[in-house]
């Protein structure tokens, strides 16, 4: 199976393709993610995806939503700080977060829509609990990884072997559901 993604993230291309263990190619598409939720930005992209190149596109949308910060910063997450670099990310959070001492719970969320041609869309979510630390560590990982730490861990995703986090993320949590969506439809016929 051939899957087409919609991104020019190479970081989240990688997990992807990883996860699935198929064929997916990455393609860039303008598309403005203005979407209020996950879902509405991860459906817009997978639908344009699908459309412009007549095949079966999956898109993802995901980020971080911090309990103090009322959920931010949600969809917003990749333009938080400017540019975008997960030192700027975790530092501006990790300021804003100052008057946050007693409550740091977060969750990643990560939507994956996967768009037909003909326009039908179905979602896929993945949320890991957790909580931000006072401080960045590890060096793997992108985005907010260095300054969260999942439920029932001591480590960051940062500080988790990309292999590790590939197996408890949030992203890998939303496409096993898909891989086993897919499966289930190819061996219907």
């Amino acid at each position: 199976m051939k899957l087409l993604v919609a991104t020019t993230n190479k970081h989240k291309l990688k997990e992807i393709r990883h996860i699935l263990g198929v064929k997916v190619e990455g393609r860039k598409l303008n598309v403005k993610e203005n979407g209020k939720t996950f879902e509405e930005n991860a459906i817009k992209k997978a639908r344009a995806g699908a459309r412009k190149f007549k095949q079966l596109t999956i898109a993802d949308d995901s980020g971080l939503m911090v309990n103090c910060l009322d959920g931010l910063p949600g969809v917003k997450s990749a333009r938080f700080a400017t540019p975008p670099t997960p030192k700027n990310l975790c530092q501006k959070l990790l300021r804003v977060m100052r008057r946050c001492r007693a409550n740091r719970r977060a969750m990643f969320v990560c939507v994956i829509a996967l768009a037909r041609p003909d326009g039908r869309v179905r979602t896929f979510k993945g949320i890991v609990r957790g909580k931000i630390i006072e401080e960045m560590r590890g060096r793997h990982g992108f985005g907010y990884d260095p300054v969260f730490v999942p439920n029932g861990s001591k480590k960051t995703f940062a500080q988790m072997s990309p292999a590790f986090k590939n197996r408890i993320s949030h992203r890998a949590r939303a496409l096993k559901m898909l891989k086993s969506y897919l499966w289930a439809r190819s061996s219907v016929g």
